[in-house]
């Protein structure tokens, strides 16, 4: 045999195979009845659990998989398992995520999607998930370096994952026009979630949450568990049952030697205006503290994150110090400085461990303080959240 016809043979072997994968993956995707496809810049794996957990809570046996600050498997009797990864992220383990729903005869399937770069989008969809009802949450100005340059871009990165013939969910509104679009193009039906059905959420419909949730998010699943036939009633008290994502807002309040300090974890909502939203909501809660001590969690690998952030944090309510943690403090701080933030108010505190993190931010705080993480939850962020939790009591903003 020539080498070209070896060749020829084993592409012609290679591609059999590959369409023969793809199939056998089809029949399992369509034994399960309900596919939610849940995508977005923020909020998305808060949404996929709280969809899941409704549609638990009505007797539906619902499998989901989240991808936030660390990947679960979340079984039909809500327990969680981690997803194993021999390697670093793949959109291909989802294909083990929907032949082991389907294994379980599983009712429904909520899937977080992976993809953040454009054509995979698409890809996720369209090969792996078929969604037969897709949320985008939102579309904020985040991972720039892959889906901007700006936020109308992230929004049509997104898009991607629009389902033929199916539904899309959405709570966004500035990039609304962009779903349309595509929703067209694709004849698929979308479903808004607008100004009137956030405000319908009562402060008495998030005060079951152990956690801090917002209200967008829960108008957004609870739109979704309806469209599967599961009210408000059925879905919303399992919702408050379900444990929250790693990276949920969270504030712990903590007496450490007669000092109060407030910790909120921010550190999930990793672009401006959430941020900065999170910022202004924690010096409401605790407007009377003597100290505010706002803590960056910074990334060499997301140099383009703390570009943004660095340039509008100036803009902000001012905080007493600001405390850069994590790796690559110095792209922060030259932006931060740059859009007019006073240097000597900076303190840095780059590879440190949380324990040490813990005893920077005790040493600025006053006899009453607030320290918020921001940024990125990623490495040590995740473990300052941990150690303050440890130590102290886990409270909502009521």
């Amino acid at each position: 045999m020539s080498a070209f016809a070896a060749l020829a043979a084993t592409t012609g072997l290679l591609i059999g195979g590959g369409v023969a994968e793809l199939a056998a993956h089809r029949r399992k995707l369509y034994q399960i009845p309900v596919r939610i496809h849940v995508n977005g810049t923020r909020g998305k794996s808060s949404v996929a659990r709280l969809i899941a957990a409704g549609l638990r809570n009505a007797g539906k046996r619902t499998c989901c998989k989240t991808t936030g600050t660390l990947p679960r498997m979340i079984m039909p009797d809500g327990s969680e398992y981690p997803v194993f990864r021999p390697a670093k992220a793949n959109v291909i383990e989802q294909i083990r995520i929907v032949a082991a729903t389907a294994e379980i005869d599983a009712d429904a399937l909520v899937l977080e999607c992976m993809a953040l770069i454009p054509s995979l989008q698409w890809l996720c969809e369209d090969k792996l998930v078929r969604a037969t009802h897709a949320v985008i949450t939102n579309a904020r100005e985040d991972h720039l370096d892959v889906m901007g340059p700006g936020g109308r871009d992230v929004a049509k990165a997104l898009a991607g994952m629009v389902p033929v013939g199916g539904k899309l969910y959405t709570a966004e509104q500035v990039y609304l026009d962009v779903f349309e679009k595509v929703c067209r193009d694709r004849k698929c039906e979308l479903i808004a979630v607008g100004d009137a059905e956030v405000a319908a959420i009562t402060p008495l419909d998030l005060a079951g949450f152990s956690y801090v949730e917002h209200a967008e998010n829960v108008a957004l699943a609870l739109k979704v568990c309806q469209a599967v036939g599961v009210e408000k009633g059925a879905a919303l008290p399992g919702m408050w049952r379900a444990l929250p994502d790693p990276g949920a807002m969270t504030a712990h309040e903590m007496d450490f030697f007669g000092r109060q300090i407030n910790f909120v974890n921010g550190f999930a909502a990793n672009d401006p205006q959430s941020t900065e939203r999170i910022w202004r909501l924690a010096l409401e809660r605790y407007a009377d503290v003597e100290k505010r001590i706002a803590v960056f969690n910074c990334r060499s690998d997301r140099p383009d994150r703390s570009r943004q952030l660095g340039t509008v944090v100036a803009q902000w309510p001012a905080a007493d110090h600001y405390l850069l943690i994590g790796s690559g403090t110095y792209i922060f701080a030259k932006y931060a400085v740059k859009a007019g933030l006073d240097p000597q108010k900076m303190v840095f505190a780059e590879d440190h461990p949380a324990e040490d993190i813990f005893e920077s931010i005790v040493e600025l705080t006053g006899r009453r303080s607030l320290a918020m993480g921001m940024a990125n939850i990623g490495g040590v962020g995740l473990e300052v959240v941990r150690y303050f939790a440890n130590r102290s009591t886990v409270r909502t903003f009521k």
